[in-house]
C-alpha cells in the first residue's frame, strides 16, 4: 500500500515538473521570471541600495 500511494505521488509529481515547462527554454523562461521577481521584490524592499 506504500509503494502504491508513493508512486502515485512520484508520478502526480512528474507529470506536474514536465506539464511546466514543455522545452528547455521553456524552463528557461521561467527561471528568468522568478528572478526579475525577487529582483523587483529586492529593489521594492531597498535590499538592493548603496547605503
Amino acid at each position: 500500500m506504500k509503494r502504491t500511494i508513493y508512486m502515485l505521488v512520484l508520478t502526480a509529481f512528474a507529470a506536474v515538473s514536465l506539464s511546466a515547462c514543455n522545452t528547455v527554454a521553456g524552463a528557461g523562461k521561467d527561471v528568468q521570471k522568478v528572478g526579475d521577481k525577487m529582483e523587483q521584490s529586492a529593489d521594492k524592499t531597498g535590499a538592493t541600495s548603496p547605503n
